[in-house]
């Protein structure tokens, strides 16, 4: 039996900007119809949307990074889930690959780029944050 979306544990996402380039990594396998997504995962017990964000950042990519503010959470429109967002900085690190079983590709996208990768856009929040930070096209 599969669980109702609502009752599974929320999704953290790491929003990272370097150098005017914004991280999307590619899921191996869709979620929905996403391919390309932020660096993410579920939060765990005892785990805030800021220390998932930062957990799943290393696990996956292998960049250590410090969250700077939740940015929002929503239901993600095309899965259901809750989603929280989360600004994160580069403390060390280069973005590549590390869970290799869930990642096939990162990628550093310009603001043109990420309407090739993410057609459909970004949650609100994002938007507006990716927009204070100079990353728009």
């Amino acid at each position: 039996m599969t669980t109702p979306a609502e009752e599974r544990p929320a999704i953290s996402a790491a929003i990272i900007l370097q150098d005017g380039k914004l991280l999307l990594a590619q899921r191996k396998v869709r979620e929905g119809n996403l391919s390309w997504q932020f660096p993410a995962g579920e939060v765990e017990a005892g785990e805030s949307a800021e220390q998932a964000a930062v957990r799943e950042t290393s696990e996956e990519v292998g960049l250590t990074v410090h969250a700077v503010k939740l940015l929002g959470v929503r239901i993600h429109p095309n899965t259901g889930r809750r989603m929280a967002y989360v600004a994160c900085d580069i403390v060390s690190g280069d973005a590549h690959v590390t869970d290799t079983e869930e990642l096939a590709a990162v990628a550093w996208v310009t603001p043109p780029e990420a309407k090739e990768y993410v057609p459909y856009g970004f949650a609100p929040a994002v938007e507006d944050y990716l927009e204070s930070q100079g990353f728009h096209s």
